[in-house]
């Protein structure tokens, strides 16, 4: 994202978490590409994680790859010192947080324009109630299986439409399920959310998602929701920066 200062120097320091605003120190950059792997809207995403954040990405590109997946197009982690980014992204803030896309058809790696102008297509009906079947297949679900199998996911957010697709369609182990939350949105990408490194007291961790696959009636509430009349919603405030950020926002 341009116009933004470097990282933070010293240590790997996170602050805060993914419902309260935070920061990071010591951020690393994820390279515009690697094996298995391309990040995409160079031009308003923001690619600046942990260390552990940033190896997780690599990895899951080199796995997508080796099982003969198109390249993993990344696009948000956090800016290079946390804090908000456009558009209400509040858990992007700490470093911990990634947005790949979930489109699995076929397709060669991106030009350099194609990069910054493609829009990542969404894999559910335009009713908000099932996938969209000309692009859903077991491809998606295979990348979400091993998204799960990363280490030190905390959960995955995906549109509720995706997640009723797999509680419908995922035989044999379902033990990954619990970690694949249905969330606003996400539509078009799926949201990773890694746990707080080890010796970050400051990274607030959030709660565990509930046992069990999670395909019970929390998830018809998802849907309920498409029936019942539309809310005004307030503009977007950001939460305040914890005080710990203060110091790493504005070292120059």
């Amino acid at each position: 994202m341009a116009g933004q200062p470097g990282p933070a120097s010293g240590p790997l320091h996170i602050v805060g978490g993914p419902n309260t605003g935070g920061c990071i120190a010591g951020a690393i950059s994820l390279p515009p590409e690697g094996p298995g792997f391309q990040t995409i809207h160079l031009d308003r995403s923001a690619f600046w994680g942990a260390p552990s954040t940033i190896a997780h990405l690599e990895q899951f590109g080199t796995e997508a790859a080796a099982a003969g997946m198109p390249t993993l197009l990344v696009e948000d982690i956090s800016r290079a010192r946390g804090g908000p980014l456009p558009g209400g992204h509040v858990s992007h803030q700490i470093g911990l947080d990634a947005d790949v896309g979930l489109d699995m058809r076929p397709r060669p790696p991106l030009s350099d324009s194609a990069r910054e102008t493609i829009e990542l297509h969404s894999m559910v009906r335009p009713d908000g109630r099932g996938v969209d079947p000309s692009v859903w297949s077991p491809r998606e679900i295979a990348l979400l299986r091993m998204a799960a199998a990363l280490p030190e996911v905390d959960r995955i957010l995906v549109n509720p439409a995706i997640k009723q697709q797999l509680c419908g369609e995922v035989t044999g182990d379902r033990s990954w399920l619990h970690l694949i939350r249905p969330w606003y949105g996400h539509a078009a990408h799926m949201h990773i959310r890694f746990r707080c490194p080890a010796g970050q007291a400051d990274c607030v961790q959030a709660a565990p998602p509930p046992t069990g696959d999670g395909c019970d009636a929390t998830l018809q509430w998802w849907f309920d929701q498409l029936d019942a009349p539309a809310k005004p919603s307030a503009p977007y405030k950001a939460p305040p920066a914890p005080a710990a950020c203060r110091a790493i926002l504005s070292e120059r």
